[in-house]
């Protein structure tokens, strides 16, 4: 029985739940057990992936079922919160705040005392690489910053779930490669997380498993095992805007890693295909060392995650309906 209580209290249990708003499905018959590592909500939006996120966290309650947090149930929020990070989608601060204080008035609400947050804020805004910027406005950091210093906050008052929607969401190649070697360095240390993405390339480099969600039904979860397969069959298309779209057209097309270069209609932009992305990525920050050109935006187009759908359900056969 004292076996039974601990596999409880280590891991996320959905039983049977369900959330209408209204007469409109948000989730249906969810049951999963979540166990510590990486765990990535794979689905398009409207899917059903943030209803889950929101359940968890208790910003909404299920319309039928349980629902525990290594053992705690969403119902007490303050017990709840200080074991859990969260991460949402809204992009939104305090007016006038800088990145320090973002993260720090967010401990001492929690009740740290004004040493304690000061050190953990510190190595919060540390782990996420913000240092230099932490003493400025965060209405002047980038849309990339802004995400880093939401995620800072998340994790400064050293929780043991971390639920995070679409995290990476706005980061440039290198930021995004570095947020997910924290993830992983997180999930080494023990930790929960709960990350939605629809980007298949993501999920593939930091997932230990995915659950596949469409409708507010889970497809299937399971693990990651031969996703870089999938992608293979799908190469993954990447916009890229640019001061010069054509010298970069010429310098990637010579890649092992690029399939298909395209000058979108503007002139400003590129469209990529490649059935590598994590060489990709790395082969445009070399470029952009050497040449010294201005990328300004970097961003996945259109992953087929229906592929994904298809190889997970084939090859697990455990998925819901």
């Amino acid at each position: 029985m004292h076996s039974n209580i601990e596999h409880r209290t280590s891991q996320i249990i959905f039983g049977d739940v369900s959330k209408f708003y209204g007469e409109i499905l948000g989730v249906n018959r969810v049951s999963l057990a979540i166990a510590p590592g990486i765990t990535s909500l794979v689905g398009p939006n409207g899917s059903g992936k943030t209803t889950l996120m929101n359940l968890m966290t208790g910003l909404i309650q299920p319309t039928r079922g349980r629902i525990s947090i290594l053992g705690i149930s969403p119902d007490n929020p303050q017990e709840l919160f200080s074991k859990v990070g969260y991460c949402g989608q809204f992009d939104s601060f305090p007016k006038g705040m800088t990145g320090y204080e973002f993260v720090k008035s967010f401990l001492r609400v929690h009740g740290y005392s004004n040493k304690v947050a000061d050190e953990k804020t510190w190595r919060a805004i540390e782990r996420v690489d913000l240092i230099e910027a932490a003493h400025r406005k965060v209405a002047g950091y980038s849309k990339g910053m802004r995400q880093r210093i939401r995620l800072a906050q998340s994790i400064a008052h050293d929780p043991v779930v971390m639920i995070l929607d679409e995290p990476l969401n706005g980061l440039d190649p290198m930021a995004r490669a570095e947020t997910i070697r924290l993830f992983r360095q997180l999930a080494k240390e023990g930790l929960h997380l709960i990350v939605s993405s629809h980007i298949l390339h993501e999920v593939n480099v930091m997932s230990d498993r995915v659950v596949l969600i469409n409708n507010g039904y889970i497809l299937a979860e399971g693990g990651v095992t031969g996703v870089r397969e999938e992608m293979e069959e799908h190469p993954m298309q990447i916009m890229i805007r640019c001061d010069l779209p054509q010298d970069l057209a010429a310098r990637i097309f010579a890649s092992d890693s690029v399939v298909e270069a395209q000058l979108h209609r503007d002139k400003q932009g590129l469209f990529i295909r490649t059935r590598n992305a994590e060489a990709f990525y790395l082969l445009l920050n070399r470029i952009v060392v050497e040449s010294g050109m201005n990328i300004e935006a970097v961003a996945p187009v259109d992953d087929d995650l229906n592929a994904v759908y298809q190889y997970l359900i084939g090859s697990n056969g455990g998925g819901q309906a």
